[in-house]
C-alpha cells in the first residue's frame, strides 16, 4: 500500500432498523477513527431511514422490541449518541461518504428533497459496486 493510499470500507446498508443503523454507523465510525474510508451504500429499508424524520423513529425490529426500552436506558446511562447523531459526526471526516440507492428511490417514490441533507451522492448499483471493488472490506447489513 502506498503512502497516499487508504484502506477502505465499503458497507450496504439494506436494513431499516434501530440495530443495523448502529451496526452501520459504529462499523463506519471504527474505520473512519483507524483512517479508513467509509463508503455506505444505502437500499431497500436502509434508504428509507435517510427520509427526513425517519432515522430518529427506528426502533428494533418485533423479534428484539421487548429489549428496546432497556437497551435505550443503557445507551442513554453511556452517553451514546443516536444513529443520527453518529451520522453527524462521521460527516465532519473528509473520510466519509454516504450514497442513497436511486433505483430504490424511484421503487418507493422518494424524491431527493425527501432525504437529510447529509446524503452525498444517488447512485445505482453499478456505482457502487464500482466503488466496492477497491474496497479492503466489503459487508452487508
Amino acid at each position: 500500500m502506498g503512502e497516499n493510499e487508504r484502506k477502505k470500507l465499503a458497507l450496504v446498508v439494506q436494513g431499516g432498523t434501530l440495530d443495523k443503523l448502529y451496526c452501520a454507523f459504529i462499523l463506519a465510525s471504527t474505520a473512519v477513527a483507524i483512517d479508513m474510508e467509509a463508503h455506505l451504500y444505502f437500499t431497500f429499508w436502509g434508504l428509507n431511514m435517510l427520509v427526513k424524520g425517519a432515522m430518529e423513529k427506528a426502533s428494533l425490529p418485533t423479534t428484539y422490541k421487548h429489549l428496546e426500552e432497556q437497551m435505550m436506558k443503557n445507551l442513554e446511562r453511556m452517553k451514546y449518541p443516536t444513529p443520527y447523531e453518529m451520522l453527524k459526526r462521521l460527516k465532519a471526516s473528509d473520510l466519509f461518504k454516504m450514497y442513497a440507492c436511486s433505483p430504490t428511490m424511484e421503487m418507493f417514490g422518494i424524491k431527493k428533497e425527501d432525504l437529510i441533507p447529509e446524503v452525498e451522492e444517488i447512485v445505482g448499483a453499478a456505482t457502487f459496486l464500482d466503488i466496492a471493488t477497491n474496497a479492503d472490506i466489503t459487508l452487508f447489513v
